[in-house]
């Protein structure tokens, strides 16, 4: 799980609790993250499609349609994540300043 923008390529991949994880595609990925340049964002896409977190579904058309999802691997990731995001909201609500 090494790289910057892997977590958050994840968060992004993730729906609410209870929800069936959404499918994205690649453009929607790119505005969601706006500060990762797209050379990045194919690379950790495809590092953690490689590691069984994200399935890649390329769609036979012209212009190719290419979408993401988590896989059963990147759903268990989904609570580990919560409580990241729960104990940084908690870190800088009692942060000074």
């Amino acid at each position: 799980m090494e790289g910057r923008w892997k977590l958050v390529i994840i968060h992004n991949l993730s729906g609410p609790e209870g929800v069936k994880t959404p499918i994205k595609r690649f453009s929607e990925l790119e505005r969601a993250i706006p500060n990762v340049s797209q050379k990045m964002l194919i690379q950790q896409l495809r590092c953690l499609e490689r590691d069984g977190i994200v399935q890649r579904t390329i769609h036979p058309q012209v212009p190719p349609k290419v979408e993401y999802q988590l896989t059963s691997l990147g759903e268990a990731l989904r609570p580990m994540l919560r409580a990241l995001l729960d104990w940084a909201n908690l870190r800088k609500q009692q942060s000074p300043g």
